[in-house]
């Protein structure tokens, strides 16, 4: 029999789909209702690669691995630091005794030149119209070695510095300068008061202009050597620094590895502590013996020489004044407190005054017999020039202008104050060359002894890094 099911809705089973019950929203903690999750996004290579290497340091290869970078790092830089910065102190120890100096020598032999052919034409005009050839000699002499030394500092200086603007100013001067002198020679030969003037002019020319121009150009080469000096006397202290921190994480390395496996040595890192520890003593032993020897030049050398090229100098415009004061005859005067005295007289007793400081700063710099015997000699030479000068002036004053000439450049029976000059002059050119031999020794010493280490420093730093790569592969390998 059968039975007819209540309702209209067909029984399952007979066609009809059957409805899902909905689910109901699902509440978030913040309250609402959230969709389908998002997909993750991906890592980049930088994330993950910090993943595994965050992983990786907490096992032991890791860590080896890590020590290794890092000490290796430390010692490659070490080594490339000393090389850096010895090769610059290198270079500039080398410009000190090759370039700078020199440099500096020939700035002070253009101006002793300058004012020694000044001289040596007053000389001559002084002497009357046939002047003696060694004194014409000694003028061409000066005037070639100024213009020959010109060209050189030209060929050494930067265009447009301060120098080669000077040196430019002097070689358009020295033209003009030989043709005043020229000038007053024509017409002193012909017996013309206006060779005297002439003279006066040149004089006037190079004392005004072509000296101090000659000053400005030996002050900026000294400052150029100065400079040098500042670039290769200052201790290494980044490569140093460098260099105890990389031993120190050698000597903690191997500590390590004692701790932890009670091996006393490790080869690969003894190797590269020996390494940086022959480094490191080689630049400070190194640096501090070049740094003795530069010092050394500089004290014992280069300020002597400076005040003896300032006491030369002194010494020939002294000359030069002394002699224009007889050609002048008083035309040249001056106000001093008070009182009117001959301009040349007056500039003579200030050089002589300048010249008897510089000889008793260079007597005190003089640290041998044959660096005080020649200055000692120069002195005794100032003081009998200032005895004979004093006796020459007295015969101009009393209108023997004669007696007075023979007293300046007269012959050797009249004790003329022009033997006590050559005496200064050639006393001081010995002292110079004594302390140029002294300078060339110690700034040569001290540029040796930075011989080879920028170089030897590099090899043995990738030989340091090289045996610590291999130290710590040693300990990886009992790993695998």
């Amino acid at each position: 029999m059968t039975y007819l099911q209540n309702g209209s809705t067909a029984p399952p089973g007979h066609g009809a789909v059957p409805t899902m019950p909905s689910v109901p929203p699902q509440q978030t903690r913040g309250g609402t209702s959230s969709g389908p999750r998002p997909a993750e996004p991906r890592r980049t290579a930088w994330a993950e690669g910090i993943d595994r290497l965050k992983a990786g340091a907490t096992t032991e290869p890791g860590r080896l691995r890590i020590i290794g970078a890092v000490i290796a790092l430390l010692v490659v830089a070490f080594g490339a630091t000393t090389a850096w910065q010895m090769t610059d102190r290198s270079a500039a120890a080398d410009d000190v005794l090759h370039s700078s100096q020199p440099l500096s020598a020939d700035a002070a032999d253009i101006y002793r030149s300058l004012a020694d052919a000044n001289t040596a034409a007053s000389s001559g005009f002084l002497a009357g119209g046939q002047e003696p050839a060694d004194v014409r000699d000694r003028y061409e002499r000066d005037i070639r070695t100024a213009a020959t030394k010109l060209v050189t500092a030209a060929a050494s200086t930067d265009p447009g510095s301060p120098s080669a603007k000077t040196i430019a100013k002097l070689n358009t001067l020295l033209p003009e300068y030989k043709g005043l002198i020229e000038r007053a020679r024509a017409n002193n030969r012909q017996g013309f008061p206006l060779g005297g003037a002439y003279l006066r002019y040149a004089n006037d020319k190079m004392q005004e202009q072509m000296l101090p121009a000659a000053e400005d150009l030996y002050k900026n080469e000294n400052q150029r050597l100065r400079d040098d000096y500042d670039a290769a006397t200052p201790y290494p202290w980044i490569a140093m620094a460098l260099g105890v921190l990389a031993l120190g994480g050698l000597v903690w390395a191997q500590r390590r590895n004692y701790r932890r496996t009670n091996r006393v040595f490790n080869h690969g890192l003894l190797a590269a502590t020996a390494a940086s520890t022959v480094v490191l003593l080689w630049l400070v032993v190194g640096h501090t013996v070049a740094r003795s020897g530069l010092n050394s030049s500089y004290d014992h050398g280069v300020r002597s020489l400076n005040v003896l090229h300032d006491a030369s100098i002194a010494s020939l415009k002294a000359r030069g004044n002394e002699n224009l004061t007889l050609v002048s005859r008083g035309a040249e005067t001056k106000q001093v407190g008070g009182r009117t005295e001959d301009k040349y007289d007056y500039d003579f007793k200030k050089q002589m005054s300048t010249l008897a400081a510089k000889l008793k700063t260079a007597d005190a710099l003089a640290d041998d017999v044959a660096g005080r015997a020649p200055v000692g000699k120069a002195n005794d030479s100032m003081k009998e020039w200032l005895a004979r000068h004093k006796i020459a002036r007295e015969q101009d004053d009393d209108g023997n202008y004669q007696g007075a000439l023979d007293k300046i450049i007269g012959s050797r029976e009249n004790k003329p104050t022009g033997d006590c000059f050559d005496l200064v002059d050639d006393s001081l050119d010995t002292a110079l060359t004594h302390e140029q031999r002294q300078f060339s020794a110690d700034a040569g010493d001290g540029r040796d002894a930075m011989t080879g280490l920028p170089v030897g420093a590099a090899l043995l730093a990738v030989l340091a890094a090289a045996g610590a790569v291999l130290g710590i592969g040693r300990r990886l390998s009992e790993y695998r």
